[in-house]
């Protein structure tokens, strides 16, 4: 319509009102000079992280973004982020009622979540992923992924964890066969490890570990084609990498596992 009036005005030699009352346009508008987006740079920076991280929702890309150096409100993140139809597509999920199980966790290692997760390879062929994760802190403390995992695979990586940062006083599982064997009973009970079977049909009573493995299979097993197995065990440890060090966690107050178990290791020796 602007373009309408320039040409009316230079073609038939008439006034800008003239022109502007014969094509029917308010003179407000025709005169109006859009003001500059002061918002180009973060919205710039927010497109670019969410092309990078497109499961991630706003309040984390806003996280993100304020490490990165831009400084803005977590509703005007949201506000860009509608405005570009970023918003993350969700299933609609059936609530069911549960019933919530006590657990007062008040530092690291006082309870590992332990459970597995499957997928498959581009050949068809199955692999299972063992996930441990510190339920306070929650560090993803292995991902162990082969196309079988016996309860003696089991207790070997625990025992590479605990290596690296002591035993847990108890490790919460479900019934699978792996984790009621005779051999992992005993070394639980020889490492006088507690050993907490939620009840069957229960998954939530291991929540921790379930919220783990919504993301472990939105962020990186949905996201992912595993040519074969080495394939798929380095594409998952890249990711165990980004989740432990760059991804923040809302229950964390948007810090990293890694920036949550530092403030705390941090605050138990000056304290």
């Amino acid at each position: 319509m602007r373009k309408d009036v320039a040409f009316a005005c230079e073609r038939y030699q008439v006034s800008e009102r003239r022109a502007c009352k014969l094509l029917g346009m308010d003179r407000g508008s025709y005169r109006y000079e859009p003001r500059p987006d002061r918002n180009a740079s973060l919205r710039e920076a927010l497109v670019a992280l969410a092309k990078q991280k497109p499961r991630y929702g706003y309040r984390r890309l806003h996280a993100l973004l304020t490490k990165r150096d831009h400084s803005a409100s977590v509703m005007r993140i949201y506000r860009l982020y509608r405005e570009q139809g970023l918003a993350v597509r969700r299933l609609k999920r059936k609530r069911l009622s549960r019933v919530a199980v006590a657990s007062h966790l008040v530092r690291s290692n006082q309870e590992w979540a332990l459970d597995f997760a499957c997928d498959t390879l581009a050949t068809g062929r199955g692999i299972r992923v063992l996930a441990v994760v510190d339920a306070f802190t929650r560090e993803n403390l292995s991902l162990e992924v082969d196309t079988s995992l016996s309860s003696r695979r089991v207790t070997r990586s625990l025992e590479g964890v605990i290596e690296r940062r002591g035993k847990p006083e108890a490790i919460r599982c479900d019934n699978g066969p792996e984790l009621t064997s005779r051999h992992f009973l005993s070394w639980c009970e020889e490492r006088k490890i507690q050993l907490i079977h939620i009840q069957p049909g229960r998954p939530m009573q291991n929540g921790h570990v379930e919220s783990f493995h919504g993301r472990l299979r939105d962020e990186c097993l949905n996201a992912n084609w595993f040519r074969n197995l080495m394939d798929a065990r380095a594409k998952i440890t890249a990711w165990r990498d980004e989740y432990n060090g760059e991804r923040p966690h809302s229950s964390l107050g948007y810090r990293t596992p890694n920036e949550f178990a530092a403030i705390l290791k941090s605050s138990v020796m000056t304290g």
